[in-house]
């Protein structure tokens, strides 16, 4: 049930960009309306971009509040107070159009984006919470098949022939209702997490029914003794909730977060969410008409939602740091591929099938790669890294790390690619380079261990 709050991560990222024309339409008609005037075609572009990148600024707020927010009230409470976010962002988004208000639209593109800043932050920690060391590794990764789920079935009710109209797109939109309304119900259910009652409440006999609650009457002793283990180590060393600034002047937790923004980073600055927001208009560059760029959008979807699933098992087989570091090889060598051929086939004279075919492919394996690894890792290594204490505070910083180079990429990316062509994916590899050989060095391998072995591995160095 937890994993609804991203399924409104995924559906929220990529609902915008299939009816992006429709939606510039829009602009343009609410301008009209008040005006008498058209809007210039500059200004229809600044809003566009602002419209899809708006969401990552309330992602930063949503995630800068999130260590606080899950201290506070809880981890099970406070994805159940987010509700009332989304539901509040989803009536703004769905009502815009009536009311002939792109402002109702962009600030509930912000509220959403607050919306999912605090599940982005809430989930990973309660999932990595309740999960057995054993199956960490593929808990965490349902969370990033939550997201392509969510990704997938934008991209499907975006298509002409679903909800993809001129009347219609506002539903899809408001259709942000969806996910709030099963948790409200579904989380009355969910027991709280375990290590949150006892390690952070100190509320022992709570801690252990809600354990049991969580393994259906299996054994639980060997997960208390290590819930025990971690109490007591965490007392030796007098070690009390970190905030933000804590985490910086702590010098055995510096590495640790190094790495656990880096590891953001490399999700964000990989050149991912170019093909999420504008694939479809990528692919109209290379020379497929609106109605076939978006069913090829559609494949982005598909296929992130197939390796996703691919990449469970693997998770605590192949581990965390393997996989990681395969993803980003592998997006490296597919967006040189893809720019070669997206440069090409952009500038060839004469249509050329071959070359659009070729393209679409490597940008398709861009996001294959992307979802062995760099799409799900991120976001629940972060809570693997760090013991109680620290925990939240840590996945709060990758949480604004992650939505400000989303933001980042969101607003600057139709500017870039005016200005670099068919070269847009350029800096994006060299990214993937620089972040690969630095997780080649630093980053450790956290399959099947504890937290305070997780710590240890820093510790020697």
């Amino acid at each position: 049930m937890s994993v609804m709050g991203m399924f409104q991560f995924g559906y929220n990222t990529t609902v915008i960009n299939a009816p992006d024309g429709l939606i510039k339409a829009f602009f343009n008609e609410s301008h009209l309306n008040r005006y008498g005037t058209p809007m210039p075609e500059a200004t229809i572009d600044i809003l566009w971009s602002v419209a899809v990148a708006i969401t990552a600024v309330g992602g930063c707020i949503g995630g800068l509040l999130g260590a606080e927010w899950a201290n506070r009230l809880g981890r099970k409470r406070g994805m159940f107070f987010n509700t009332f976010s989304g539901l509040v962002a989803a009536l703004l988004m769905s009502l815009s159009k009536p009311a002939h208000s792109y402002e109702m639209l962009i600030i509930g593109r912000l509220v959403i984006g607050f919306h999912c800043g605090l599940y982005t932050g809430l989930v990973p920690v309660y999932n990595a919470e309740v999960s057995p060391p054993s199956i960490r590794g593929s808990v965490g990764t349902i969370n990033q098949l939550a997201v392509t789920l969510g990704l997938l079935i934008a991209q499907v009710l975006g298509l002409q022939d679903t909800l993809g109209t001129a009347e219609l797109w506002p539903v899809l939109l408001g259709l942000a209702a969806f996910a709030p309304v099963v948790q409200i119900i579904g989380l009355s259910f969910c027991p709280e997490s375990p290590r949150y009652l006892l390690l952070s409440m100190q509320e022992e006999v709570a801690a252990v029914q809600s354990l049991k609650d969580l393994r259906c009457g299996s054994d639980v002793q060997a997960e208390l003794t290590e819930m025990y283990k971690e109490q007591q180590s965490n007392s030796d060393l007098d070690e009390h909730k970190v905030g933000v600034l804590g985490l910086l002047k702590d010098p055995s937790l510096r590495m640790p977060l190094l790495v656990a923004v880096v590891m953001h980073l490399s999700q964000q600055l990989s050149g991912i969410n170019c093909i999420f927001y504008y694939s479809s208009a990528l692919f109209e560059r290379i020379g497929l008409s609106v109605v076939d760029a978006n069913y090829a959008s559609l494949a982005v979807g598909g296929i992130m939602v197939v390796m996703t699933i691919v990449s469970i098992p693997l998770m605590d087989r192949a581990g965390r740091r393997a996989l990681h570091l395969v993803g980003l090889a592998g997006m490296f060598f597919s967006s040189i591929v893809f720019t070669v051929c997206f440069n090409v086939a952009v500038k060839a004279t004469e249509k050329n099938r071959t070359l659009e075919v070729t393209s679409i492919v490597f940008a398709l394996m861009i996001v294959v790669f992307f979802a062995i690894g760099p799409g799900s890792i991120p976001w629940m290594i972060v809570a693997e890294l760090f013991s109680q204490g620290p925990r939240t505070s840590a996945v709060a910083v990758g949480v604004v790390v992650n939505w400000l180079s989303n933001f980042a990429v969101g607003i600057s990316f139709i500017s870039l690619l005016n200005a670099t062509g068919e070269l847009v994916f350029v800096p994006f590899t060299c990214f993937l380079f620089v972040f690969f050989v630095f997780l080649w060095c630093f980053l450790p391998e956290t399959k099947g261990k504890t937290f305070e072995e997780i710590s240890a591995l820093f510790n020697k160095h």
